[in-house]
């Protein structure tokens, strides 16, 4: 019997959660075969058979976390090899997405005696478990919902939030009686902070469908809100504004896509020509490009390859897929590979090496008509450039005032190794080339 445990697919990766089986005990195994899909903390990523076999056990259900290295699984290799010891903490990981609530077990039935059947609130019926997501199986228990009775709606007829919504706001009765409510007051008398504000949200929810709802958090969210806030704690952030005259760079870039589009090529965006000035601007102030690995590093690192990351509003949460030699590449093939690692962010389809090597990332929010804003550095990275939006605002050409479009950022620098000097040059360097956008395409 061999153990499949739980893999290191990125190198942020402390822990991940089973997404999706591909195979179910029962089923034979051949090298090379998805076994299952992993959440890490950058993207779902499919994990293959590395053995031939048998899927003997599935100790990690779909939705529930497991930590690196830790049994998920068990393969029978037919060497007849006893299966090894699995604890109940080990098989399940750490489990953090779904709730688990220890239940009194059922006395042993008497000889000749024929057990009584009743379906429970997890959905389980003469022994076999009602496929169902962690968070409907929560609510199940709490709410006493049967769930037998549930036709599930979500991939291979799983049970889904939306399935027992009805239930919930009291479209039908549950099966199993459930007892009587005791007066909030009374509950919120007889019970701690987070019991009184389980209480709450379970009475909001039952008096107003527009109440409180859990939604689980996913592993990437777990590792944006852990390394942004030990960032936020750790580095001591320094901000520097700047405001450039965009006009010459917009004039550029509808020549250059006329030009393009004649061509039958594909256009370029602000992004791609701001990624192309900030390379530049790096290989001209190199102690920007450096990594800092805390109070405890005795050396800084000064990167000679120019890695931007590019921060990307993905539906599950933050990624920064990474551009490798940046300022080795035309702005046309910057906005190539910039769509393409957006499409696979958004698709959760990110590979490691496609997110990991970054020696300088770009925040762009412009397209979504913010002016200002400071970013946080995503170590251990020592900077972040937080682009606003490009917008047309009366300026003075001589003596003149005309309308120009002007473009504000903010870098953020890591004050331990960065300078408010060095930084002010740099700054100043990619202003430069804002302005005379022609050197970017040189």
């Amino acid at each position: 019997m061999i153990e499949i445990k739980m893999p290191r697919l990125s190198d942020t990766m402390e822990e991940g959660a089973i997404s999706t089986w591909h195979k179910k005990p029962g089923d034979k195994v051949a090298v090379g075969d998805v076994l299952v899909e992993i959440e890490t903390d950058k993207a779902v990523m499919e994990y293959e058979a590395y053995q031939a076999g048998t899927l003997a056990e599935i100790l990690v259900a779909e939705g529930q976390n497991a930590d690196i290295g830790s049994p998920i699984a068990l393969l029978d290799d037919g060497t007849g090899s006893p299966a090894p010891s699995v604890s109940a903490a080990t098989a399940s990981g750490s489990n953090k997405r779904a709730e688990v609530v220890a239940e009194p077990s059922a006395p042993s039935p008497a000889p000749n005696e024929v057990p009584a059947v009743s379906p429970s609130a997890d959905g389980a019926v003469n022994g076999g478990r009602q496929a169902a997501s962690p968070l409907v199986r929560k609510l199940a228990r709490e709410n006493q919902l049967d769930l037998s009775q549930v036709t599930g709606t979500g991939p291979g007829g799983r049970i889904i939030r939306a399935d027992i919504n009805p239930l919930l706001s009291g479209g039908a009765a549950p099966a199993v009686p459930a007892a009587p409510a005791a007066p909030v007051t009374t509950a919120l008398l007889s019970s701690g902070p987070a019991q009184q504000q389980s209480t709450l949200v379970r009475e909001m929810a039952a008096n107003d469908v527009r109440g409180t709802r859990e939604v689980p958090i996913s592993q990437i969210r777990k590792v944006i809100a852990r390394r942004l806030s030990a960032s936020a704690r750790e580095i001591p952030h320094f901000y520097v504004t700047a405001v450039a005259d965009a006009q010459d760079l917009m004039d550029l870039r509808v020549t250059l896509n006329g030009q393009l589009t004649e061509a039958g090529r594909a256009k370029v965006s602000v992004n791609d020509l701001l990624i192309r000035a900030c390379a530049l601007a790096l290989r001209a102030h190199p102690d920007v490009n450096v990594s800092y690995g805390g109070d405890s590093a005795n050396d800084m690192l000064v990167h000679d390859r120019i890695n931007i990351g590019v921060a990307v509003a993905a539906e599950s949460g933050l990624i920064v897929p990474v551009i490798r030699d940046a300022d080795t590449k035309t702005v046309t093939q910057l906005g190539a590979e910039a769509k393409q690692l957006v499409a696979l962010a958004g698709s959760r389809k990110l590979t490691p090496e496609q997110t990991s090597g970054g020696t300088f990332t770009i925040s762009n929010l412009g397209m979504f008509g913010v002016e200002h804003f400071t970013a946080i550095i995503n170590p251990p990275e020592a900077a972040i450039l937080a682009v606003g939006a490009t917008v047309r605002e009366p300026a003075v050409v001589g003596d003149a005032v005309v309308p120009r479009y002007r473009m504000r950022y903010t870098l953020s620098v890591d004050h331990r190794v960065v300078d408010g000097a060095l930084a002010a040059k740099f700054l100043a360097t990619l202003t430069n080339l804002i302005e005379h956008p022609w050197m970017i395409i040189a």
